[in-house]
């Protein structure tokens, strides 16, 4: 038979036990030893389970027992470390005299040896087990320029298979179809599977990452800013409890598009409580990167060289492109330095005609620039951003998003604004320590002012929807 020794990872009488038994099996040759630890988290549960089904009375760590495998490998049990150390010295004439401070010594070390092998499963099962994607309104451009961006490995990790999932309505099951035989067809090594859903019920079963597209066609002409509130609303109400539902706990979402994507972000945490606030997040990427490529171009140098440009606000309506912490890097000009060496942008900028002129009034141009644009510079931002949650933004350097407020920056507290933000360790946190000056202040003050009607006008809404229970989904 094999002895089975299991006991609380951090268990000194369970190191005990385990030394000795260590000890017998390699002096005698028909002493052979199965070693299971548990967390000091499981431990309790386990042990309840395993002698509910042997029909065993035992409590404490650790708990020993002979599998005999002669008889189909039921368990005789042997009891705690003081029924073992009496066995071992009655068959075989061996004790122990391991010192108490020894003891504690291994219940250290197994239980950091205990999270390490732990850590090395959860890794191995999460390479075997696709990372679930899901895509909302995915007849638009910009999922189709998104799935090679996910596919090919850069965003999650050349080792990390996927599944995407695309979501639309029935009239563009066919569009859909076309986006999944066509990705088939590229036979991705790291894409599992890709799937069409046009079935709401089914929506985010299992999802790790949600990336929202839905936008609402503006026509201010044929109708009021209210309705197309109303509209956003809905669809998040919709979409909110399938999440908590069916989506994984720790699922990120991602609002992206053309239109109130602040606000989309905002009606998801709202409809949906449970759902992790730090883990909505609206993109701001494609307006810092067309801010950044204009000041490249009337710099005449790369793009790649500008940096720390902070889009601070409402991503889709009002907002404020921010230069006082950019630099350039690699400009041509008098002096010259390292690959690391930057300059302040604005010193760079000699006509500040074109600067207060052109550029402070170019943000409605560069609107129009990003929503134009037919799909690759919103699928390219979506894709950094979530490189940047998986696997941390460039070490120092500033990237705006658009988070729930919590009072930084002296913004009120509860709207979802763009702010600057770094990842690292999966997560992300507000840059607070960058210092902004009163202009700055009072610009986030007056853009906060937009974010909150657009709040109140969407609350007002589920008001009227749910009369008796809005309390309780808007406090």
């Amino acid at each position: 038979g094999v002895a089975v020794f299991t006991g609380r990872a951090n268990c000194p009488h369970y190191a005990k036990a385990e030394l000795l038994a260590d000890y017998l099996q390699s002096n005698l040759p028909d002493f052979r030893v199965h070693k299971i630890t548990q967390h000091p988290d499981k431990w309790e549960q386990w042990l309840h389970d395993i002698c509910e089904t042997n029909g065993w009375k035992h409590r404490q760590s650790p708990i020993i027992w002979r599998e005999l495998l002669d008889r189909g490998g039921k368990g005789l049990l042997l009891g705690g470390v003081d029924d073992f150390l009496q066995y071992a010295e009655r068959y075989y004439g061996i004790t122990s005299m391991m010192l108490s401070e020894e003891m504690l010594d291994i219940a250290e070390e197994n239980l950091q040896a205990h999270i390490e092998i732990e850590k090395e499963k959860e890794e191995i099962k999460s390479h075997i087990k696709p990372l679930q994607i899901w895509i909302t309104s995915a007849s638009a451009p910009t999922c189709y320029q998104l799935i090679p961006l996910l596919a090919n490995g850069e965003v999650f990790g050349m080792t990390t298979e996927i599944s995407i999932h695309l979501l639309d309505t029935d009239r563009f099951k066919e569009v859909l179809c076309g986006i999944v035989m066509e990705a088939e067809d590229m036979a991705f090594p790291l894409l599992r599977s890709i799937s069409e859903h046009t079935e709401i019920d089914e929506a985010f079963i299992q999802a790790d990452v949600i990336i929202v597209l839905d936008d609402v066609l503006l026509n201010r002409e044929v109708q009021s800013l209210e309705n197309y509130i109303r509209e956003v609303s809905e669809i998040c109400q919709v979409y909110a409890p399938l999440i908590e539902k069916n989506a994984k706990s720790e699922v990120r979402v991602i609002s992206s598009g053309k239109t109130f994507v602040n606000l989309k972000a905002m009606m998801i945490m709202t409809y949906g409580p449970s759902i992790k606030p730090e883990n909505v997040i609206a993109v701001a990427t494609s307006w810092e990167s067309a801010a950044k490529a204009m000041l490249a171009r009337k710099l005449n140098m790369n793009a790649a060289g500008v940096k720390d440009v902070i889009f601070w606000g409402n991503i889709t309506g009002c907002n404020y492109i921010d230069l006082s912490h950019a630099k350039v890097y690699g400009y041509d000009c008098a002096i010259w330095g390292p690959a690391n060496f930057s300059r302040p942008l604005l010193n760079m900028i000699y006509d500040s005609e074109w600067f207060h002129s052109e550029f402070l009034s170019a943000q409605s141009s560069l609107s129009s620039r990003v929503c134009d644009c037919v799909g690759m510079l919103p699928a390219h931002a979506v894709a950094t951003v979530l490189r940047y949650w998986y696997h941390g933004s460039p070490p120092g350097e500033i990237v705006s998003v658009g988070v729930l407020t919590e009072g930084q920056f002296c913004i009120p507290e509860g709207i979802v604004f763009s702010m600057p933000v770094r990842f690292q360790n999966g997560n992300w946190e507000v840059m607070t320590e960058l210092e902004i000056n009163e202009t700055t202040q009072e610009v986030l003050g007056r853009l906060a002012h937009e974010l909150i009607q657009e709040k109140l006008i969407a609350l007002k809404e589920i008001k009227e929807m749910h009369p008796y229970g809005a309390d309780k989904i808007t406090s």
